[in-house]
């Protein structure tokens, strides 16, 4: 049960060490980024509770806009709202929160503790089959919450930093665009494993939109580096 364990948080853990190191100014303490960690954890238990009080209901049926609209009103949605709202929570009074960055690495922290709770919840309800099912998660779900954490933290840093009206605009899409990319994201899993018929190609679209979220998202952190690295350098 513990290898079980450690194999469901690991993939979140190696992504998380993998941010940190891509900071390049002035990194994140270690106390911060797990504290954000735990607030991501806290994310996964607010949408696991949220269809306890009927907020969150699954559309019955196999027709492919059931199992669109399912993509984005049971997981998109509500997950990207709680982990923003987790991670709003912790940066509201984060000290340390004096850079761009900062707010990728955060967003990472809270998304990964997010992602290592939801895995814990399939390799352990799936023990049968647990190094299959982690495998995947590991190459496939995980690394996705990672791409949705840092276009969620990259947008957050321009809102938080910037004035005017381009900040609203900011705020707006630090939601709007992880809710798209993961709703996108599901949908093409969803429907691919109701029809066969669609599976062949949806699978070549998932492949094509997962490189290309990889591509976007580190071209964020690229850039918010050197939106970083200007403004140091003006000190």
């Amino acid at each position: 049960m513990f290898i079980v364990f450690i194999a469901a948080i690991l993939p979140a853990i190696v992504l998380i060490i993998h941010i940190y190191n891509r900071d390049k100014w002035q990194k994140e303490p270690p106390r911060q980024m797990f504290k954000a960690f735990v607030y991501g954890v806290a994310s996964a238990m607010i949408v696991l509770l949220l269809p306890a009080f009927g907020m969150v209901t699954e559309t019955p049926g196999t027709e492919i806009s059931a199992q669109i609209g399912n993509a984005f009103k049971t997981a998109a949605i509500p997950e990207e709202m709680a982990k923003l709202f987790m991670l709003w929570l912790f940066l509201r009074r984060c000290k340390e929160f004096d850079e761009h960055m900062d707010a990728i690495v955060y967003a990472v922290c809270v998304g990964m503790g997010f992602a290592a709770t939801e895995n814990i919840l399939y390799l352990f309800s799936n023990l049968q089959n647990w190094v299959g099912t982690g495998i995947i998660r590991a190459l496939i779900s995980v690394p996705a919450h990672f791409f949705f954490a840092i276009i969620m933290g990259y947008y957050y840093s321009l809102a938080h930093f910037r004035i005017g009206k381009s900040r609203v605009l900011d705020a707006v899409l630090t939601l709007l665009l992880p809710v798209i990319a993961h709703g996108i994201f599901d949908a093409l899993l969803f429907v691919s494993a109701m029809s066969q018929d669609l599976a062949g190609i949806l699978t070549l679209v998932f492949i094509i939109g997962f490189f290309f979220l990889r591509k976007f998202a580190s071209s964020r952190v690229d850039k918010i580096l050197e939106t970083d690295r200007i403004y140091i350098t003006r000190l």
